[in-house]
């Protein structure tokens, strides 16, 4: 078994696919006809957004729209950079939301955190040394 895929659920995929192509320069790797269910070049595990609209026949009880939600979910993605400051910058400038500046770990990893136009919460990290 393997870590396949992380699908984020979306208002606006072709947004989203354009918010991480702008912001993180990760490529489209893949754009349903339909519009509601792309994928971007992330290396072996998926980045992927599905509409809303596909969450709500995936799943008849609902979920928990990030986009909506004033908090961010429990879950992030985490995108790893030898330059977090610049990323952060260019995710701020493509419209995402600082929730915390870069900052050194006592572990000596740079971190931030940003949310995502469409809610998600994202972790820009330099590699973890061990």
């Amino acid at each position: 078994m393997k870590l396949g895929y992380t699908i984020i659920y979306v208002p606006n995929v072709v947004d989203s696919l354009h918010f991480f192509n702008q912001a993180f320069g990760l490529e489209q790797k893949f754009l349903h006809e339909s519009g509601d269910y792309g994928e971007m070049n992330t290396g072996e595990t998926t980045l992927a957004f599905a509409a809303h609209e596909l969450g709500e026949m995936n799943f008849p009880e609902g979920h928990v729209r990030a986009s909506e939600s004033k908090q961010p979910l429990g879950i992030e993605i985490g995108l790893v950079t030898s330059d977090v400051h610049a990323a952060h910058q260019s995710a701020l400038i493509h419209g995402a939301k600082e929730l915390s500046a870069p900052s050194q770990k006592p572990w000596g990893q740079i971190v931030s955190y940003l949310r995502t136009p469409d809610g998600t919460l994202v972790e820009l990290c330099t590699p973890v040394s061990v």
